[in-house]
């Protein structure tokens, strides 16, 4: 980070009000658009992957960093789950397409620790295949970092009784139905064995080139916050805000005259 840049917080963490989380993420905000002017400037390539328990907040954060971005830039990934073709390929085969370009920031929701999170858990692959993914992850990702890409990885955790709050949510509120789907009630009666396999993870993956950094995700106020001014102090930038511009005067008409308004479909006012 350049010493001309201020990241500190600018409010009360023990106490965080709805108007000091809203003035404090509009500051970071701005960063955050700095940020991805240094990252078209210097064409970096960035990529943020964002794991953790289910409703732990990776989207929410997620929705905040990208909220004043340009998706030309700033991209977001979330693969369904492998087609039949791809499940015949190299593992990590069908998230290459996706990594950033020069100039680019990739933020995938959810990854290739799939594997090593609900496929191991749920025995949606086989042991051998569970293994071959923890011992050749971390030499993938080394092969990203070496090709100069910036690989920074989240874990989001959130206690069981927040995440149960929180699913019970999904369920009463009519626009949330969808975030609950039926491997996250699966998930539920798993809960330990989902702990043993995350645990087994960082172990093999928690790598120097590539650490993990684990999310307190209980107050997702704070989390999303954290984040972002965690993610800022990651990437030295500098800011490029150009000078303010003046807008040049219309064009005079000239005799141009509008088409008929009756000749035009338009969107009924109904508010």
């Amino acid at each position: 980070m350049s010493p001309e840049i201020n990241t500190e917080t600018t409010v009360d963490t023990k106490k965080l009000s709805k108007k000091a989380y809203e003035k404090e993420l509009e500051r970071l905000q701005v960063e955050l658009v700095k940020l991805q002017e240094w990252i078209k400037h210097k064409k970096l390539k960035v990529l943020v992957i964002f794991e953790g328990r289910d409703a732990a907040g990776k989207g929410g954060a997620i929705k905040r960093i990208t909220q004043s971005l340009s998706p030309r830039i700033c991209k977001v990934v979330a693969l369904p789950a492998p087609t039949e073709r791809e499940k015949t390929q190299w593992y990590f085969q069908r998230y290459i397409q996706y990594l950033p370009s020069g100039g680019e920031m990739v933020l995938f929701d959810r990854s290739w620790y799939n594997r090593a999170g609900v496929e191991r858990v749920m025995d949606f692959c086989t042991k051998s295949e569970y293994k071959d993914f923890l011992r050749s992850c971390p030499v993938f990702e080394r092969m990203l970092v070496r090709s100069k890409m910036i690989v920074i990885k989240y874990w989001f955790s959130v206690s069981d009784e927040e995440q149960e709050r929180r699913f019970q949510g999904r369920i009463h509120h009519p626009t949330k139905h969808w975030k609950l789907s039926a491997m996250d009630l699966k998930s539920r009666s798993k809960w330990i064995e989902y702990s043993k396999a995350k645990d087994k993870m960082f172990k093999h993956t928690d790598i120097k080139d590539a650490p993990w950094y684990v999310v307190n995700g209980d107050n997702k106020k704070k989390a999303r916050l954290n984040v972002i001014n965690h993610l800022l102090g990651l990437i030295g930038y500098q800011d490029l805000s150009p000078e303010p511009v003046e807008l040049p005067p219309r064009q005079d008409d000239c005799g141009y005259e509008r088409s008929p308004l009756d000749h035009q479909n338009f969107v009924p006012e109904k508010y």
